[in-house]
């Protein structure tokens, strides 16, 4: 649910990443915090456990303009992927306007992928969300690995729904804005269609 601050005129509308340990998650924050301009953003936090950080930041993307003279803020958020860290991630959701999936393509991960997506199905259950009723987007991380899984068939398991998706390779940023702003298009449309 938006947080709508009133004194600063602006809305901010929290996307979550999320998926099984080591899938991207991280790198995608960091990626894109390393090309947003210094002025639109805040200061990245990382929350470090013994096995997994979570990051978060938010930032101002002037782009996808105002809605009823209010600025868009998008806090953005990682879950630890490790499944013993599931209260952390139930936390992280907690107040989610939208949900970035990121899948692991090495074929070796697609169990993890599995386990993954079944919990976040799970804990948007459990906070009042519906995955199907939300901006949801799933990426296919680590395209450019040689044991990645072939596409149609991580679509196939995957994505059956057939929600946005995209193909990425986080480490050089390749298909990292389009998710985010896939992600943050819909988030914005719902919002849209609330205040109508």
């Amino acid at each position: 649910m938006s947080f709508i601050n009133y004194s600063s005129r602006e809305i901010n509308c929290k996307i979550v990443y999320y998926g099984p340990g080591l899938c991207g998650k991280t790198t995608n924050l960091q990626y894109i915090y390393s090309k947003t301009n210094p002025d639109l953003k805040g200061k990245m936090i990382s929350l470090a456990t013994e096995t997994e950080r979570t990051l978060f930041f938010d930032f101002l993307p002037l782009a996808l303009g105002e809605i009823r003279g209010f600025k868009t803020r998008f806090p953005l958020y990682t879950v630890p992927g490790q499944v013993f860290y599931d209260a952390s991630r139930k936390l992280i959701l907690k107040g989610v306007d939208g949900v970035v999936f990121v899948a692991d393509s090495q074929i070796e991960r697609m169990e993890a992928n599995l386990e993954s997506l079944d919990n976040l199905k799970i804990n948007l259950k459990d906070q009042g969300y519906d995955i199907a009723q939300i901006p949801y987007v799933v990426q296919y991380n680590k395209r450019d690995l040689p044991n990645a899984a072939p596409l149609e068939e991580m679509k196939r398991v995957l994505n059956p729904g057939g929600v946005p998706d995209f193909e990425a390779c986080a480490t050089v940023g390749k298909g990292v804005f389009e998710t985010l702003k896939q992600t943050a298009k819909g988030v914005l449309s719902d919002l849209k269609k609330m205040g109508s």
